[in-house]
């Protein structure tokens, strides 16, 4: 395990609308403000068409696979990430969403473009004195939060 410590800061109400993609409109108004880290809930609608990564092919792979869903109509979401600096010190959204149709539920990772509809809702929570980063795990193939 690895930590660090952080304390709150600013809190901003977000409004997302149509057509805008969830994790460019976070990270640009992260870079806007100054926020490197922060904590963020959502909900909303998420537009047909979006794609989430739904989980690693095979879990023991290396590096990992991961899996794609596209969404098929509208749906309701709920969402909780973070926004952690990368090693150029740029805002990377990690956020996971559960999104919702009829009875159907699918959860996963909104990294590969999921695009609002009509209107999301974030709370972003930032947290300052964070010393950490996302940096490339060459193993796994993918970036993950190194405290220090």
């Amino acid at each position: 395990m690895q930590y660090t410590q952080a304390r709150p800061g600013r809190i901003f109400v977000l409004r997302l609308t149509q057509g805008e993609i969830i994790h460019r409109v976070i990270e640009d108004f992260a870079r806007k403000q100054g926020i490197k880290a922060a904590v963020l809930t959502a909900l909303g609608g998420i537009e047909h068409g979006s794609r989430l990564v739904t989980g690693p092919g095979d879990g023991l792979e290396r590096p990992v696979q991961p899996t794609f869903h596209t969404l098929e109509g509208v749906h309701e979401a709920v969402g909780s990430g973070t926004i952690f600096p990368d090693e150029e010190g740029n805002p990377v959204v990690h956020m996971h969403m559960a999104c919702g149709r009829g009875q159907n539920t699918l959860t996963g990772c909104i990294r590969p473009g999921v695009v609002v509809w009509q209107i999301l809702e974030v709370v972003l929570q930032e947290l300052t004195h964070f010393r950490g980063v996302r940096s490339k795990d060459n193993e796994l193939g993918v970036s993950v939060l190194s405290c220090s």
